[in-house]
Protein backbone atom coordinates (compact mmCIF):
# COMPACT_ATOMS: atom_id res chain seq x y z
CA UNK A 1 0.00 0.00 0.00
CA UNK A 2 1.00 3.67 -0.40
CA UNK A 3 3.24 5.38 2.20
CA UNK A 4 2.79 8.31 3.85
CA UNK A 5 5.33 10.78 4.32
CA UNK A 6 4.59 10.95 8.45
CA UNK A 7 5.62 6.94 7.86
CA UNK A 8 8.98 7.73 6.99
CA UNK A 9 9.58 10.37 9.69
CA UNK A 10 9.46 7.38 11.94
CA UNK A 11 12.37 6.17 10.01
CA UNK A 12 15.88 7.99 11.07
CA UNK A 13 17.59 7.54 7.84
CA UNK A 14 14.71 10.13 6.66
CA UNK A 15 13.78 12.04 9.78
CA UNK A 16 16.10 14.55 8.61
CA UNK A 17 13.84 15.21 5.03
CA UNK A 18 12.08 18.09 4.52
CA UNK A 19 8.48 18.11 3.98
CA UNK A 20 8.65 18.14 -0.53
CA UNK A 21 11.45 15.32 -0.31
CA UNK A 22 9.31 13.23 2.60
CA UNK A 23 6.65 13.64 -0.32
CA UNK A 24 8.46 12.55 -3.48
CA UNK A 25 10.28 9.47 -1.72
CA UNK A 26 6.57 8.32 0.02
CA UNK A 27 5.11 8.54 -3.27
CA UNK A 28 7.78 6.22 -4.71
CA UNK A 29 7.95 3.48 -2.19
CA UNK A 30 5.74 1.20 -0.85
CA UNK A 31 4.17 -0.15 3.30
CA UNK A 32 4.57 -3.44 3.32
CA UNK A 33 2.67 -5.75 6.02
CA UNK A 34 4.04 -8.87 7.53
CA UNK A 35 2.10 -11.53 9.83
CA UNK A 36 4.72 -13.08 12.25
CA UNK A 37 6.42 -15.88 11.08
CA UNK A 38 5.53 -14.95 7.86
CA UNK A 39 8.85 -14.99 5.34
CA UNK A 40 9.99 -11.94 3.41
CA UNK A 41 12.04 -13.37 1.03
CA UNK A 42 13.90 -16.67 0.66
CA UNK A 43 17.26 -17.65 -0.55
CA UNK A 44 17.81 -17.64 -4.41
CA UNK A 45 14.87 -14.76 -5.08
CA UNK A 46 15.48 -11.82 -7.06
CA UNK A 47 16.96 -8.95 -4.98
CA UNK A 48 15.17 -5.92 -6.60
CA UNK A 49 13.86 -5.01 -3.17
CA UNK A 50 15.30 -3.94 0.24
CA UNK A 51 13.03 -3.10 3.12
CA UNK A 52 13.72 -0.96 6.45
CA UNK A 53 11.83 -1.89 9.38
CA UNK A 54 9.04 0.77 10.48
CA UNK A 55 7.61 -1.37 13.36
CA UNK A 56 8.62 -5.18 14.66
CA UNK A 57 11.03 -7.59 14.08
CA UNK A 58 12.64 -9.63 11.46
CA UNK A 59 15.44 -12.31 11.38
CA UNK A 60 17.79 -12.46 8.53
CA UNK A 61 19.40 -16.06 8.30
CA UNK A 62 21.93 -18.39 5.69
CA UNK A 63 22.33 -21.66 5.24
CA UNK A 64 26.08 -23.14 5.37
CA UNK A 65 27.48 -25.66 3.75
CA UNK A 66 26.75 -28.09 6.33
CA UNK A 67 22.53 -27.02 5.69
CA UNK A 68 22.42 -25.46 9.06
CA UNK A 69 20.31 -22.35 9.22
CA UNK A 70 22.28 -19.27 10.78
CA UNK A 71 21.25 -16.42 11.92
CA UNK A 72 23.13 -12.95 10.50
CA UNK A 73 21.41 -9.83 11.84
CA UNK A 74 17.77 -9.64 13.65
CA UNK A 75 16.88 -5.63 12.61
CA UNK A 76 14.19 -4.20 14.66
CA UNK A 77 12.81 -0.99 13.73
CA UNK A 78 14.87 1.68 11.35
CA UNK A 79 17.30 -0.66 10.30
CA UNK A 80 17.79 -1.97 7.22
CA UNK A 81 17.86 -5.85 5.37
CA UNK A 82 18.28 -6.56 1.78
CA UNK A 83 20.10 -3.88 0.49
CA UNK A 84 23.00 -5.52 -0.61
CA UNK A 85 21.41 -8.07 -3.06
CA UNK A 86 19.57 -4.67 -3.77
CA UNK A 87 22.15 -2.52 -4.72
CA UNK A 88 24.04 -5.43 -6.29
CA UNK A 89 20.75 -6.83 -8.34
CA UNK A 90 21.27 -9.95 -7.39
CA UNK A 91 19.44 -13.08 -5.89
CA UNK A 92 19.34 -13.01 -2.23
CA UNK A 93 21.66 -14.90 -0.20
CA UNK A 94 19.64 -14.72 2.96
CA UNK A 95 16.49 -15.40 3.65
CA UNK A 96 14.23 -13.05 6.15
CA UNK A 97 11.19 -13.81 8.44
CA UNK A 98 9.32 -11.57 10.46
CA UNK A 99 9.63 -12.71 14.09
CA UNK A 100 6.13 -10.99 14.75
CA UNK A 101 3.41 -8.42 12.96
CA UNK A 102 5.97 -6.69 11.36
CA UNK A 103 5.44 -3.12 8.85
CA UNK A 104 8.53 -2.27 6.45
CA UNK A 105 8.95 0.17 3.57
CA UNK A 106 9.85 -1.51 0.33
CA UNK A 107 12.53 0.40 -1.85
CA UNK A 108 14.27 -0.46 -5.11
CA UNK A 109 17.16 1.22 -6.49
CA UNK A 110 15.40 3.84 -8.31
CA UNK A 111 14.11 5.02 -4.93
CA UNK A 112 17.36 5.01 -3.40
CA UNK A 113 18.95 7.53 -6.20
CA UNK A 114 16.15 9.98 -5.74
CA UNK A 115 16.87 10.00 -1.89
CA UNK A 116 20.74 10.24 -2.83
CA UNK A 117 19.85 12.64 -5.33
CA UNK A 118 18.21 14.65 -2.69
CA UNK A 119 19.93 14.00 0.26
CA UNK A 120 23.40 12.78 0.04
CA UNK A 121 24.65 12.22 3.56
CA UNK A 122 21.74 9.42 3.42
CA UNK A 123 24.27 7.61 1.72
CA UNK A 124 26.44 7.42 4.79
CA UNK A 125 23.87 6.04 7.12
CA UNK A 126 23.22 3.21 4.24
CA UNK A 127 26.85 2.48 4.41
CA UNK A 128 27.32 2.24 7.66
CA UNK A 129 24.57 -0.39 8.57
CA UNK A 130 26.04 -2.30 5.59
CA UNK A 131 29.14 -1.75 7.26
CA UNK A 132 27.92 -3.13 10.26
CA UNK A 133 26.13 -6.08 8.65
CA UNK A 134 29.91 -6.74 7.20
CA UNK A 135 31.58 -7.10 10.35
CA UNK A 136 28.74 -9.03 11.58
CA UNK A 137 29.20 -11.49 9.20
CA UNK A 138 33.05 -11.56 9.24
CA UNK A 139 32.23 -12.52 13.08
CA UNK A 140 30.41 -14.93 12.06
CA UNK A 141 33.11 -16.76 9.42
CA UNK A 142 35.68 -16.10 12.50
CA UNK A 143 33.44 -18.04 14.92
CA UNK A 144 31.95 -20.91 12.84
CA UNK A 145 35.61 -21.70 10.95
CA UNK A 146 36.82 -25.00 11.57
CA UNK A 147 40.10 -25.04 12.59
CA UNK A 148 42.84 -27.66 12.88
CA UNK A 149 44.84 -27.12 16.52
CA UNK A 150 47.71 -28.47 14.63
CA UNK A 151 47.48 -26.37 11.97
CA UNK A 152 47.29 -23.13 14.28
CA UNK A 153 49.77 -24.13 16.25
CA UNK A 154 52.18 -24.72 13.52
CA UNK A 155 52.03 -21.72 11.98
CA UNK A 156 53.37 -19.98 14.81
CA UNK A 157 55.80 -22.30 15.88
CA UNK A 158 59.11 -21.14 16.09
CA UNK A 159 62.53 -22.46 14.98
CA UNK A 160 63.76 -24.18 18.02
CA UNK A 161 59.91 -25.64 19.28
CA UNK A 162 60.39 -27.51 15.76
CA UNK A 163 63.93 -28.79 17.13
CA UNK A 164 62.71 -29.09 20.41
CA UNK A 165 59.82 -31.24 18.60
CA UNK A 166 61.88 -33.41 17.16
CA UNK A 167 64.09 -33.84 19.52
CA UNK A 168 61.00 -34.88 22.09
CA UNK A 169 60.13 -37.28 19.40
CA UNK A 170 63.01 -39.05 19.35
CA UNK A 171 63.89 -39.11 22.58
CA UNK A 172 60.93 -41.10 23.39
CA UNK A 173 61.48 -43.81 20.86
CA UNK A 174 62.95 -47.15 20.68
CA UNK A 175 65.59 -46.33 18.02
CA UNK A 176 66.98 -43.83 21.11
CA UNK A 177 66.64 -46.43 23.47
CA UNK A 178 68.50 -49.44 21.54
CA UNK A 179 70.93 -46.93 20.01
CA UNK A 180 71.45 -45.13 23.34
CA UNK A 181 71.89 -48.72 25.13
CA UNK A 182 74.43 -49.85 22.62
CA UNK A 183 76.25 -46.80 23.23
CA UNK A 184 76.42 -47.40 26.59
CA UNK A 185 77.20 -51.11 26.45
CA UNK A 186 80.34 -50.32 24.15
CA UNK A 187 81.53 -47.26 26.08
CA UNK A 188 81.44 -49.22 29.52
CA UNK A 189 83.00 -52.96 27.42
CA UNK A 190 85.91 -50.83 26.06
CA UNK A 191 86.89 -48.99 29.47
CA UNK A 192 86.60 -51.86 31.38
CA UNK A 193 88.65 -53.88 28.78
CA UNK A 194 91.62 -51.28 29.17
CA UNK A 195 91.79 -51.98 32.42
CA UNK A 196 94.28 -48.91 34.05
CA UNK A 197 94.95 -47.66 30.51
CA UNK A 198 91.27 -46.91 30.53
CA UNK A 199 90.98 -42.58 29.71
CA UNK A 200 87.38 -43.48 32.01
CA UNK A 201 88.09 -46.35 34.58
CA UNK A 202 85.46 -47.76 36.52
CA UNK A 203 83.49 -46.76 38.34
CA UNK A 204 83.03 -44.40 34.45
CA UNK A 205 82.91 -40.99 36.26
CA UNK A 206 83.79 -39.46 32.62
CA UNK A 207 80.07 -41.41 31.60
CA UNK A 208 78.24 -40.29 34.25
CA UNK A 209 79.32 -36.55 34.00
CA UNK A 210 78.33 -37.11 30.00
CA UNK A 211 74.77 -38.52 31.22
CA UNK A 212 74.51 -35.57 33.77
CA UNK A 213 74.94 -33.19 30.87
CA UNK A 214 72.75 -35.16 28.38
CA UNK A 215 69.77 -34.93 31.50
CA UNK A 216 70.30 -31.41 31.79
CA UNK A 217 69.82 -30.63 28.35
CA UNK A 218 67.19 -32.83 27.46
CA UNK A 219 64.87 -32.53 30.07
CA UNK A 220 64.28 -28.61 29.37
CA UNK A 221 63.71 -29.74 25.79
CA UNK A 222 61.01 -32.28 26.40
CA UNK A 223 58.96 -29.87 28.39
CA UNK A 224 59.35 -27.36 25.55
CA UNK A 225 57.31 -29.83 23.60
CA UNK A 226 55.30 -31.15 26.87
CA UNK A 227 53.85 -27.09 26.98
CA UNK A 228 53.12 -27.19 22.89
CA UNK A 229 51.00 -30.33 23.04
CA UNK A 230 49.05 -28.78 26.30
CA UNK A 231 48.51 -25.86 24.02
CA UNK A 232 47.47 -28.01 21.34
CA UNK A 233 44.96 -29.70 23.89
CA UNK A 234 43.70 -25.90 25.32
CA UNK A 235 43.13 -24.75 21.71
CA UNK A 236 41.20 -28.38 21.00
CA UNK A 237 39.81 -28.30 24.25
CA UNK A 238 37.78 -24.88 23.62
CA UNK A 239 37.13 -26.01 19.75
CA UNK A 240 35.00 -28.82 20.42
CA UNK A 241 33.31 -26.42 23.49
CA UNK A 242 32.25 -24.02 20.24
CA UNK A 243 31.22 -26.98 18.03
CA UNK A 244 29.39 -28.32 21.35
CA UNK A 245 27.67 -24.89 22.18
CA UNK A 246 26.73 -24.59 18.11
CA UNK A 247 25.16 -28.30 18.47
CA UNK A 248 23.20 -26.80 22.12
CA UNK A 249 22.05 -24.19 19.63
CA UNK A 250 20.50 -26.37 16.75
CA UNK A 251 18.73 -28.43 19.04
CA UNK A 252 17.49 -25.61 20.89
CA UNK A 253 16.46 -24.22 17.40
CA UNK A 254 14.61 -27.48 16.64
CA UNK A 255 12.81 -27.75 19.48
CA UNK A 256 11.37 -25.00 19.18
CA UNK A 257 10.30 -25.80 15.62
CA UNK A 258 9.15 -29.00 16.86
CA UNK A 259 7.11 -26.88 19.68
CA UNK A 260 5.14 -24.37 16.84
CA UNK A 261 4.47 -27.69 14.62
CA UNK A 262 2.64 -29.00 18.12
CA UNK A 263 0.77 -26.01 18.27
CA UNK A 264 -0.36 -26.03 14.98
CA UNK A 265 -1.11 -29.14 15.05
CA UNK A 266 -3.32 -28.67 18.43
CA UNK A 267 -5.14 -25.62 16.08
CA UNK A 268 -6.25 -27.86 13.35
CA UNK A 269 -7.50 -30.77 15.63
CA UNK A 270 -9.42 -28.37 17.59
CA UNK A 271 -10.60 -26.47 14.36
CA UNK A 272 -12.00 -29.76 13.22
CA UNK A 273 -13.10 -30.72 16.98
CA UNK A 274 -15.15 -27.56 16.65
CA UNK A 275 -16.70 -27.81 13.42
CA UNK A 276 -17.39 -31.79 14.48
CA UNK A 277 -19.62 -30.53 17.24
CA UNK A 278 -20.97 -27.87 15.47
CA UNK A 279 -22.27 -30.15 12.56
CA UNK A 280 -20.81 -28.65 9.37
CA UNK A 281 -18.26 -31.10 7.26
CA UNK A 282 -14.34 -32.08 7.85
CA UNK A 283 -12.39 -29.96 5.53
CA UNK A 284 -10.88 -31.82 2.63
Amino acid sequence: MPCKPEVLRQVPLFALLDDEEAAVLASQVEIKQFAARQRIYKIGDPGGRAYIVVSGTVRVSTVDEDQQEVVVDEPSEGEFFGFASMLEETIHQSEAIALQETVCIEVDRRDIAILLERKPMAGMDMLAVLGRQFHSSQKLVRVRAARNPNEVIEEKETFGERIADHVASFGGSWVFIISFAIVLVTYASLSAGLGHRSWDPYPFILLNLFLSMLAAIQAPIIMMSQNRQDKKDRLRGELDFEVNRRAETEIQGLAHKINLIGDKVGDVEDLIRNQAENGSPKPS
